[in-house]
């Protein structure tokens, strides 16, 4: 197959500017990739050098924003933080109660084998081009790892959900050639994990573009940095479900410490580092009130530009930077529409799903660190109660004055839950309970405090656990995580669990909090199942599924529970 490229957008693309904005305003590379016969050009046409390479890569990401709203509902309504509405289709009721008929159509892998197809295809040009020296080794490196990563993204969604799949590395001829599994048999989801750990660790390159990269620009007011997967976030949670998880930590621990060397204070003891609050002015991504006035609650701090509210809905700034590694955009402005809008807005969208009573009950049993029954993710931010109907709001707020939104994709607060699972497991508890709770400080300190801080505060292990957050005077000392308050810390609750807890319950404890912490990001049912999988305990993720239905008086809920118990029916029917 050769790809393919509308003739009038070729001739738009004059320079690197005009293939970004093609991001946004294309949406989808159907427009890019997939026209009519009289529309197409040959290969000599379309890769002829870097910037037509670079083309190929947007449109690629383009095709991939496609994925946006089925990632996010299969993720969540399948698992016991979502819940339908009134107005939810058959088709989000059966996801919830887990009967899914074969025209499902948020469950079709057709959409994720046409991000494959098209990836295979620009991975196979990117060949023909270093062959004929089209580009630079280093220029098809960089791009070659960006769209394989993407590939073993999407993949692994469909291990996740499907189960047993075909593992197609080459362009096919047509897109219905998945379905011959005697030219592309399934093969196991354990199986495709190591395939994808293998591909994926063996890339040349896995950092974000080099800074004279002419991918990484700004267009429109976005910086192009955080629209490209972050490779070692990918390789962290391959290795996590292959259960490498010394490997999967230091992947993480390497974006934990990106800016570690920074000559910038700001980056360097801020950035992916979940930090104490801002007392003073409350310029911080914490659960926080207004200086004096903790103890009521009419003082919580609740608005798009300070605070735990803004990581979703401040502009892309100095903290927003700080906190997020990898997020797409959405613009009024330029298709792909938001998705989310409708699928969640009770005030501007359609109300299809909303928080479910788990969730609510979850939330509502955590206890702040100023005596509040409740955890102010939950109601204050992760959902309102709008017309007396519980409303997710993370994808609203963004959208209330500017019309533009995100797919949340990765940040600091789900890289550092990752990495606290995979410090756990690998026997490093103490260390995981630092980073779920209130830092490594705080875990690493004694009591009472001596004046000199040499040899506290810090882990005194080596990498992927070597942290030093001191913060002391005499001598003075400021560790690079002496700003690192722990995500629990950072939404200002008590300790879950303690020092010395074994490993299930700590690992228990992580779920839990990521699920507080991350809900309606996408991130639920995968979690659910890693950790079931890896228990080899079904009734982990069943109980909690039966808990969501059994308190919205679903009479189906004990038989789903039953069903959820076999591993085998949690995957989805292979059918489009």
């Amino acid at each position: 197959m050769i790809t393919t490229i509308n003739t009038k957008t070729t001739k738009s693309i004059l320079s690197i500017v005009s293939v970004m904005v093609l991001l946004f305003s294309l949406g989808s590379c159907s427009d890019y990739l997939d026209v009519e016969p009289e529309d197409k050009l040959s290969g000599d046409q379309v890769y002829r050098n870097v910037y037509d390479a670079d083309a190929a890569v947007i449109g690629i990401y383009g095709k991939f924003m496609g994925l946006a709203e089925q990632n996010v509902v299969l993720n969540e309504m399948r698992a016991d933080l979502m819940t339908t509405t009134r107005n939810s289709s058959p088709f989000l009721k059966e996801l919830s109660e887990h009967n899914v008929s074969a025209n499902n159509t948020y469950a079709n892998p057709k959409v994720f084998y046409e991000v494959i197809q098209n990836c295979n295809d620009v991975l196979k040009n990117f060949d023909i081009m270093l062959a004929q020296k089209k580009f630079t080794q280093s220029q098809y490196d960089q791009r070659y790892a960006d769209v394989g990563c993407i590939r073993s993204w999407v993949y692994l969604q469909l291990g996740i959900h499907f189960g047993n799949v075909p593992y197609i590395t080459e362009p096919i001829e047509t897109i219905e050639d998945v379905k011959n599994f005697s030219k592309y048999p399934k093969i196991p989801f354990t199986q495709l994990i190591d395939n994808l750990v293998t591909f994926t660790e063996g890339l040349a390159y896995k950092e974000i573009y080099d800074a004279q990269s002419s991918l990484l620009i700004t267009v429109d007011g976005y910086n192009t940095r955080k629209l490209f997967i972050n490779k070692h976030c990918l390789l962290g949670d391959l290795q996590l479900w292959k259960g490498d998880y010394l490997a999967a930590a230091s992947h993480y621990k390497k974006i934990m410490e990106t800016a570690t060397t920074s000559a910038s204070d700001t980056e360097r003891y801020d950035s992916y580092r979940v930090k104490y609050a801002d007392v003073v002015t409350n310029n911080d991504l914490n659960v926080g009130y207004v200086r004096f006035s903790e103890q009521d609650a009419k003082f919580l701090i609740n608005n798009n530009t300070q605070g735990w509210r803004s990581i979703f809905a401040r502009d892309r700034d100095v903290l927003w930077n700080t906190e997020w590694i990898w997020s797409l955009p959405f613009d009024w402005n330029f298709a792909p529409k938001n998705p989310f809008i409708a699928l969640f807005s009770k005030t501007y969208g359609d109300y299809l799903a909303k928080p479910s009573q788990r969730a609510i009950d979850l939330w509502n049993s955590q206890t702040q660190s100023n005596g509040f029954p409740y955890d102010a993710r939950g109601s204050k931010f992760s959902y309102n109660i709008i017309g007396g109907d519980p409303v997710i709001m993370k994808y609203e707020y963004k959208y209330q004055t500017s019309l533009k939104g995100d797919w949340f994709l990765y940040r600091a607060g789900k890289l550092h839950l990752r990495y606290a699972e995979a410090a756990n497991r690998n026997n490093h508890q103490r260390v995981a309970y630092g980073i779920l709770n209130f830092g490594i400080q705080n875990a690493y300190d004694v009591s009472p405090r001596p004046e000199d801080v040499t040899n506290i505060q810090q882990t005194f292990d080596g990498f992927p656990y070597d942290f030093d957050a001191r913060n002391g005077e005499f001598p003075y000392y400021r560790g690079n995580w002496h700003r690192g308050g722990g995500v629990r810390g950072r939404a200002r609750l008590t300790a879950a669990g303690a020092i010395g807890d074994d490993m299930i319950k700590t690992e228990t404890n992580i779920i839990n909090e990521a699920g507080m912490e991350l809900a309606y990001e996408g991130n639920r049912w995968e979690d659910l199942v890693r950790v079931a999988l890896r228990r080899n305990d079904p009734a982990f993720l069943a109980d909690k599924v039966y808990d969501k239905l059994s308190k919205e008086g679903n009479s189906n809920a004990s038989a789903v529970r039953t069903k959820l118990l076999n591993v085998n029916n949690w995957y989805l029917p292979f059918n489009w």
